[in-house]
């Protein structure tokens, strides 16, 4: 198994199409394919599943394409350093539900770096999605949250995906609505208020289940329901459909500013937002400049 070849590999995961990564490698598809033959012959599995729908990582190439990535890294920064003599560039990636304030304290945190040489991810991305860009080593750490109705299924994940939990803070639920709803000059409000709009959620693909829903109460039933992709889209929405969703309350402007409001959800629940990483695995100083910039936002 050559480093050429993890690079390969690599680049046909991100681009999901062996043409592709051909194309942006610089090889022919039969040599690129040969490569990739070689590779999971050498492990003794398949690393990529092949349809007409395309290609995609196996269960086992997740966690294959997790250590090639560290071995790249490692690689170039050895190369930097001792070939090149450029400066180290630094990677680190951040997994996390869709919330405003992780992506504020992400800006926080590259400003703060301010090094010439870096390659930085946040992704946006399912519940499910963040454990598994963990467990496989794609992001240094994840962002999620657990309340009382997901505890039970999502520390079974954790513990089955060897992931631990750090707690940044609890929250009580609000609901997000435009600034000129019906319902924006309330105090707070119930669920039994809500029951005549249309419910926002973000989809969770394969795992589409309450228990990996990133909106509290997704059990009860909705009369109008809506889901999406970004948190954009769900904006959009709450202005132009009076649409509503759930969720913690933090930095509540998404990216209408003043247009959208937060008003507090009058439930028993709460939103336990953290952090996670691999067992055994502690935080890099990337990762404890992220987390303290996260730090910011609690609202106890």
């Amino acid at each position: 198994m050559t480093l050429q070849n993890l690079k390969y590999m690599v680049t046909v995961a991100e681009t999901g199409s062996i043409t592709e990564a051909a194309r942006q490698l610089f090889i022919s598809q039969p040599s690129l394919s040969n490569a990739i033959k070689e590779v999971e012959k050498e492990v003794k599995f398949a690393i990529f599943s092949r349809s007409r729908a395309g290609i995609a990582l196996t269960n086992e190439g997740m966690e294959f394409m997790g250590y090639a990535r560290q071995v790249i890294q490692q690689m170039d920064l050895l190369e930097d350093k001792f070939i090149t003599n450029l400066p180290k560039k630094q990677r680190f990636c951040v997994s996390t539900q869709h919330y405003t304030f992780t992506a504020n304290a992400f800006v926080e945190m590259v400003k703060q770096f301010g090094q010439e040489r870096f390659e930085f991810i946040l992704n946006e991305t399912r519940t499910h999605q963040v454990l598994e860009d963990v467990k496989n080593r794609f992001s240094d750490l994840g962002i999620i949250y657990i309340s009382n109705s997901n505890e039970v299924v999502i520390r079974k994940a954790l513990e089955d995906y060897k992931l631990t939990f750090t707690e940044l803070f609890t929250v009580r639920p609000h609901v997000f609505l435009r600034a000129e709803h019906p319902l924006a000059h309330r105090v707070s409000v119930k669920l039994e208020d809500l029951k005549e709009y249309p419910r926002l959620n973000f989809l969770q693909g394969n795992y589409e289940s309450a228990y990996f829903s990133e909106e509290l109460y997704s059990t009860v039933p909705a009369e109008k329901s809506i889901k999406v992709n970004d948190r954009a889209t769900i904006g959009n929405l709450m202005i132009g459909l009076d649409g509503y969703t759930i969720s913690s309350g933090i930095f509540p402007r998404y990216l209408q500013g003043d247009m959208i409001i937060a008003i507090p959800l009058d439930e028993d629940e709460r939103m336990c937002i953290g952090y996670i990483l691999n067992e055994n695995q502690e935080l890099s100083e990337l990762g404890q400049i992220y987390i303290s910039a996260l730090g910011k936002y609690n609202k106890n």
